[in-house]
């Protein structure tokens, strides 16, 4: 008899709350700040995908995408529980923060390690190869140095607590444990699905990538990084793909311990009130599931 696959679930931290997303639903569970969990359930548009967008590396770019935009709607929606009426970010003010969000990702992440790298090059007359491995080593120094200097951050810090609690949830309904917050805080705090690893596995391709590139002037190389990205992203998530489906293999476990390493970086061992938020977001989409399967 074969083992019966599991739905590769998944989920992201919110404010005060955990989204869980499923095939062909998401559920929001968020602690409101009366203390009672709201929850909010919808069925995922476009989730009977055509063809080309389910092949490989075409995919990669419509997930990215696509939870690019679930997730930011998923974060504005847990934001907009915990403030006024009149302090809710939407229309103008929800799409200028957004557009100052990924220009500020870009030049943090991609520009400035690019600049940094080439005046250095320059400086110590270092070949086009050398460069950009330094290139790629400072931006994965910038990495961890944001995400530990944010994680000092009271707020940040409770998301973390919740992305905790979205680990625990999922493991252990992985492991077919009980799904009550006491068992569930029991089940690891990391996964190998995780969006960190996949932005570790990013920052890996990007340094072995650009470290094959020949010298070029500064602009087109810096629109170069911009425009490689993509491509980048969408082979960053064929290998957590590939390696979330080979844990069986003591090879693939060992190659993706830097992944889980960094985990410990954007997790934190969640309370029971939290993980009772991550069972509540868990179980409102397997629900959902349920039913839009009936119909």
């Amino acid at each position: 008899m074969t083992e019966e696959k599991l739905p590769n679930y998944g989920g992201q931290a919110l404010i005060e709350g955990v989204m869980m997303r499923g095939a062909k639903s998401v559920a929001i569970a968020m602690r409101a700040p009366d203390g009672k969990i709201v929850v909010h359930t919808e069925e995922l548009k476009g989730a009977d995908r055509t063809k080309i967008v389910k092949l490989p590396f075409v995919r990669g770019l419509y997930a990215l995408g696509d939870a690019l935009s679930l997730g930011m709607r998923a974060l504005t929606m847990s934001a907009n529980l915990q403030t006024d009426e009149d302090e809710k970010i939407e229309g103008p003010a929800l799409y200028g923060t957004i557009t100052v969000s990924m220009a500020f990702a870009i030049g943090l992440f991609i520009l400035l390690p690019g600049a940094i790298g080439d005046l250095v090059s320059n400086w110590l007359s270092f070949n086009a190869w050398w460069g950009n491995l330094l290139e790629g080593v400072l931006r994965l120094l910038i990495l961890i140095g944001y995400i530990g200097a944010i994680g000092r951050m009271e707020d940040i810090d409770r998301v973390f607590g919740y992305h905790g609690a979205e680990h625990k949830t999922i493991n252990a309904f992985e492991a077919g444990a009980e799904l009550t917050p006491e068992v569930v805080s029991d089940h690891s705090i990391v996964h190998a699905r995780c969006g960190t690893a996949f932005l570790l596995t990013v920052v890996l391709f990007s340094i072995i990538f650009f470290s094959l590139l020949g010298p070029l002037p500064f602009l087109p190389k810096m629109l170069l990084r911009i425009v490689m990205i993509f491509p980048i992203a969408s082979s960053a998530y064929e290998y957590i793909r590939w390696t979330a489906n080979h844990l069986d293999s003591a090879f693939v476990r060992a190659i993706i311990k830097p992944n889980l390493a960094l985990q410990s970086m954007t997790t934190r061992p969640p309370s029971l009130e939290m993980i009772e938020v991550g069972i509540a977001a868990f179980n409102a989409m397997r629900a959902k599931e349920v039913e839009l399967a009936s119909q």
